[in-house]
C-alpha cells in the first residue's frame, strides 16, 4: 500500500558499505526501496521500505521493471539513486522516465563514452594521447602505422578495464572481439598513471586527492596486485590538480564527484589524459576518504542526485596534505566463484594495514559484478608521508597469502 512518506529509490550491487545509505537519508521518513543483485543485497539496511532483486543493475528493462512494481506498492519514486559506475546510465535514464531530479543521461554519457570524452577533452586543448575510432583490425593496423605499436584498445563504455587489450604488433589485432560494436583504439604512453579523487563544484576543484598507482588496472586483470599511495608533493599534486579542473570544465559546467585517471611525468609535473568517471572511485578509495580524510564522497553523490548540494569540508579534507593514505588489492586466487581455503591476515605488522578485508578459509568469492570488491584481499593504509605508505604496501603485497578451490 502507498504511504505519505516520500520514496526514493537505490539501485544497490555492493556487499561492503562502500556507502553508508541508513546515514544519508532517514529510512524513517522515507520509504527507501532497493533494486539490488543478490550478493548486495545482504548490505541493503534493516530499515528498507523494500528489496527488488536483479541478475544485474546494469540491465535496464529488469531494474525499470522492478521500480515500477516498487512503485506501485510504495509511491512514484521522487529520486533515483545509483552510484556503481556500471549503473550510472541506468538510474539516469529512470530518473528521466519518472521525472526525478538528479543526472540526466546526457549529462551522464560524456563520463561513460571514453571516445566521447577523449574528443571533448582534447578539445579544451589538454593533452590526450593519440586516439580513434575502431571498427575492425585494418582500422586498428592503419592507426598503428601512423603512431605506432604498441597500442591499447578499449570498449566505448566500460569499466574496471574489461575489454581492454594491449596490442603489441600487427598479428595481435586478428585476436580483437569487436561483436559489432565500435571500439577505441589509443597510442599506448607510458608514464606514471595516477588517479584523482574528489569533488568538482562545476567551476572548481573541492576537495580532492592525487594517487601513483601501484602496477595499474590491466595488470590485476591478469593476476597482478594493485594499489596507490597519495602523493605528497605539494608542487606535483598543485600541477596534477590544475589539469583535473582543466578536464572537469571540459565536460561538465554541474557539480560532480570524480575518478580522473592521468599520465604524469613527476620531473615535469605534465599530464595527459586518460579517463574520468562522474562518481567515486572504487577499491578502497570511499573507505579512505571517510576514515582517513573525514569526507564522505558517496555521501555527496547521493545527494546530488536526490537535487540536493554537497555538504561542506573541513580544512583538513580540502587540502591535499597531512596524512597520506593507499590502499591495496590482492587478486583472486582461482576463478570465481571459488572457496577460501588460506587467507593470512595482515593486521598488526609494522608496517602493515590499519584495515583489511579478507574472506575467511570456507567462504565463497563469488563470481559478482562489483569487480573490485570481490578479490582475494583488501588493504588499507595509512601514514605520515607517501615514502611510509608505499614501504607498507610493498611488505603486505610482498607477505600475504592466499589460497582457494574452485567451484
Amino acid at each position: 500500500m502507498m504511504g505519505d512518506r516520500p520514496h526514493v529509490v537505490v539501485i544497490h550491487r555492493w556487499r561492503a558499505r562502500y556507502a553508508e545509505y541508513a546515514r544519508y537519508v532517514d529510512h524513517r521518513r522515507t520509504a527507501v526501496t532497493y533494486v539490488s543483485t543478490e550478493v548486495g543485497a545482504s548490505a541493503v539496511p534493516a530499515g528498507a521500505a523494500g528489496v527488488a532483486l536483479v541478475p544485474a543493475t546494469d540491465d535496464l528493462p529488469s531494474v525499470a521493471d522492478r521500480v515500477k512494481q516498487l512503485a506501485v506498492e510504495h509511491g512514484q519514486p521522487s529520486a533515483i539513486v545509483a552510484l556503481k559506475e556500471d549503473d550510472l546510465l541506468v538510474a539516469a535514464q529512470l530518473r528521466r522516465e519518472w521525472g526525478c531530479p538528479g543526472p540526466r543521461p546526457e549529462q551522464v554519457l560524456p563520463f561513460r563514452d571514453k571516445l566521447a570524452m577523449a574528443g571533448a577533452v582534447a578539445g579544451a586543448g589538454l593533452a590526450v594521447p593519440a586516439f580513434v575510432a575502431a571498427r575492425d583490425a585494418d582500422e586498428i593496423r592503419a592507426f598503428a602505422d601512423r603512431h605506432g605499436w604498441p597500442v591499447v584498445v578499449k570498449p566505448r563504455l566500460g569499466s574496471s578495464s574489461a575489454g581492454v587489450a594491449r596490442l603489441d604488433g600487427p598479428a595481435d589485432a586478428e585476436r580483437v572481439e569487436f561483436a559489432g560494436e565500435t571500439l577505441m583504439v589509443q597510442a599506448f604512453d607510458p608514464r606514471q598513471i595516477y588517479h584523482v579523487d574528489g569533488y568538482f563544484d562545476g567551476a572548481r576543484l573541492g576537495p580532492y586527492r592525487a594517487s601513483r598507482y601501484v602496477n595499474d588496472c590491466l595488470g590485476f586483470r591478469t593476476g597482478t596486485a594493485l594499489g596507490s599511495v597519495e602523493e605528497d608533493d605539494p608542487d606535483l599534486v598543485a600541477a596534477i590538480g590544475a589539469f583535473t579542473a582543466r578536464v572537469m570544465a571540459a565536460l561538465t559546467g554541474d557539480p560532480s564527484v570524480f575518478h580522473l585517471e592521468v599520465f604524469v611525468d613527476p620531473g615535469r609535473r605534465e599530464c595527459a589524459f586518460l579517463e574520468v568517471g562522474a562518481r567515486v572511485g572504487g577499491a578502497e578509495i570511499p573507505f579512505l576518504w571517510r576514515e582517513v580524510h573525514g569526507y564522505d564522497l558517496m555521501e555527496t553523490a547521493f545527494r546530488l542526485q536526490l537535487g540536493r548540494r554537497a555538504r561542506p569540508w573541513s580544512a583538513a579534507a580540502s587540502a591535499p596534505r597531512g596524512e597520506v593514505a593507499g590502499w591495496l588489492l590482492a587478486p583472486a586466487p582461482a576463478a570465481r566463484p571459488c572457496r577460501i581455503t588460506e587467507a593470512t591476515s595482515m593486521l598488526g605488522r609494522d608496517p602493515g594495514p590499519y584495515a583489511e578485508a579478507l574472506l575467511r578459509p570456507g567462504e565463497v568469492l563469488p563470481a559478482a559484478d562489483a569487480y573490485y570488491e570481490h578479490v582475494g584481499g583488501r588493504f588499507r593504509f595509512r601514514g605520515a608521508c607517501s615514502a611510509d605508505v608505499a614501504a607498507a604496501i610493498a611488505v603486505t603485497a610482498r607477505d600475504f597469502r592466499v589460497a582457494a578451490e574452485p567451484l
